[in-house]
């Protein structure tokens, strides 16, 4: 089994930085693909990044200021978000395709 957690969610205002961490259990290796999703309210929820071994993928809107990275000794995959948008404001959540394992997901509101 492999649990997902996610923290590092909260308030900031547009311009600003966050970064989210998910915490994994069990052994997760470096084959398996990890990944960053968010839903909106109302909304589809949409692939954010994308980490396959050292390849990552990003949303086009999110291009340039978001940074998915993985510490495999600490067993943590990251998310930097920079220069933040109103627009990122929704529910993040962390992915592994192993077993369509999702995490429980995070709050990220920007707003002034």
């Amino acid at each position: 089994q492999v649990q997902l957690v996610e923290s590092g969610g909260g308030l900031v205002q547009p311009g600003g930085t966050l970064r989210l961490s998910c915490a994994t259990s069990g052994s997760i290796f470096s084959i398996y693909a990890m990944d960053w999703y968010r839903q909106a309210p109302g909304k589809e929820r949409e692939l954010v990044a994308t980490i396959t071994g050292s390849n990552t993928n990003y949303k086009d809107s999110v291009k340039g200021r978001f940074t998915i990275s993985r510490d495999n000794a600490k067993k943590t995959v990251y998310l930097q978000m920079n220069n933040l948008k109103p627009e990122d404001t929704a529910v993040y959540y962390c992915h592994v395709g192993y077993r369509d394992t999702w995490g429980q997901g995070t709050q990220v509101t920007v707003s002034s």
